[in-house]
């Protein structure tokens, strides 16, 4: 007799609790709409597509300030970069 191969559940990824339109993203963000359209035409910045609606996930949105950070230069730093074009 053949062994029976049971099937695994498939789980279904939660849906996020809320997801913001363009123009509260921008709110969000203290950004202008046009920026954050711009964002997403070079898709820079994760978003979800319902039909022809964009929204957002404040998660995504709080990972795309923090991949934009830029740490202040030191003098150390400077220095160094100073080095190198001479």
């Amino acid at each position: 007799m053949p062994k029976r191969i049971s099937a695994q559940p498939a789980t279904v990824p939660a849906l996020p609790t809320e997801l913001l339109t363009i123009e509260e993203a921008a709110d969000r963000l203290k950004m202008s709409v046009r920026y954050l359209r711009r964002a997403v035409a070079e898709r820079r910045i994760a978003f979800h597509r319902l039909g022809r609606s964009i929204r957002f996930d404040p998660a995504d949105l709080a990972a795309f300030v923090q991949a934009n950070r830029v740490e202040p230069m030191t003098a150390e730093t400077v220095w160094r970069g100073l080095r190198s074009v001479a």
